[in-house]
């Protein structure tokens, strides 16, 4: 598919609404009434959270698996990986002060002149850049956020004149913190590779070895004088394969879906959301869950988080892993490429799960 080159209507930034003080949010902000998080929202879960699994001791210096702790941390990966798609890290290796400085100069960013991020608005063919919206079809009801999307591998499509030159240690903070977690991303690799039977490098190899995708998306979610008609960013399963989410630390504002009820993560100090996408649950023909979630907004307060995706070589075809599938469990997804696959998402936006749904049809 051949994107357009720019969006089917002038983008308007959502933190440029907010900021003009309005007291109603414009319609095409309005989720219809079954979608918005004050009518769909259950109250009995209040207390539950996504596991969380400390990670103290599970390597050594060098990156390998330290035995003595493999065990416990293992079960309690493959658990949450199988039944909830979603959990947090804590003691994960990545620096607490570079976490924090990652959120500072994004925060930083968001909060420069308009002209100045202006300068890199996005279009629809890369999405790399400042934007607004997911999705090309017109007229569409869109999200309550801001976002900076930004390529980190294959190194052919980085490119350091695409990231904001302001402030002036954005660059070199995104570079050091990218790194750190492709390095935890590759660890987290051969774990949940582990779990499921195989070889540790199976997962990894299936993602094209060392020639891999990364990318970095920045969410900005402003203050919404009417956060219960509207989300930060609807319900949907990420289409790639890992997803490490640094979230804002003061605000929360993740639900995961569980069942048919909406969870509110409460974010741990310094832990990283770990969830598995939609390449991960294809590889292990369902065993791991790739699992929808959504974001709210508030009124008091804005929220920065950083979304960053692991994930497989965009021209490698995809299917479930040889060794999981059986004559008792036959392949469950059909082979695509990543590309293709991501299509879907780029041009509807987010939409549930209904990108792997349509994934699973048999071919015609």
């Amino acid at each position: 598919m051949k994107f357009p080159g720019d969006w089917p209507e002038p983008i308007v930034r959502v933190q440029s609404l907010s900021d003009s003080g309005i007291s109603t949010i414009p319609n095409k902000y309005v989720k219809p009434p079954t979608d918005r998080p004050s009518l769909n929202t259950s109250f009995k879960n209040i207390g539950v959270n996504i596991p969380t699994i400390d990670l103290e001791g599970l390597f050594t210096a060098d990156g390998n698996i330290n035995n003595a702790q493999k065990t416990s941390i293992y079960e309690q990966i493959s658990e949450a990986s199988r039944h909830w798609g979603f959990f947090q890290v804590v003691n994960h290796g990545v620096p607490p002060e570079l976490m924090d400085e990652a959120r500072q100069v994004w925060r930083e960013f968001f909060h420069q002149p308009m002209e100045v991020k202006q300068i890199y608005a996005n279009t629809p063919k890369t999405y790399e850049g400042y934007g607004s919206r997911l999705g090309v079809e017109k007229d569409a009801i869109l999200d309550w956020s801001d976002y900076y999307y930004l390529h980190y591998l294959p190194s052919s499509l980085k490119d350091h004149h695409k990231w904001p030159a302001l402030p002036l240690s954005l660059r070199e903070v995104v570079e050091e913190y990218s790194e750190q977690v492709v390095n935890f991303c590759g660890r987290l690799m051969k774990i949940l590779s582990a779990n499921l039977g195989l070889r540790e490098d199976v997962l990894q190899n299936a993602f094209g070895g060392e020639d891999i995708g990364a990318c970095l998306r920045v969410n900005f979610y402003p203050k919404c004088p009417q956060p219960d008609l509207t989300l930060g960013l609807s319900p949907h399963s990420d289409p790639g394969g890992l997803t490490i989410l640094l979230p804002d630390q003061d605000v929360a504002g993740l639900q995961v879906r569980r069942n048919r009820d909406w969870i509110t993560v409460k974010p741990a100090s310094h832990a990283f959301i770990v969830n598995i996408g939609d390449q991960i649950q294809v590889l292990s023909n369902g065993i791991y869950k790739s699992v929808e979630h959504r974001v709210m907004v508030n009124s008091a307060e804005e929220r920065v988080s950083l979304a960053f995706f692991y994930n497989p070589k965009s021209d490698l075809m995809i299917e479930p892993a040889k060794e999981v599938v059986t004559p008792e469990n036959p392949p469950l997804y059909p082979p695509m490429t990543f590309d293709d696959y991501r299509l879907y998402i780029r041009t509807k936006g987010p939409q549930g799960k209904s990108q792997l749904r349509q994934s699973n049809k048999s071919p015609t």
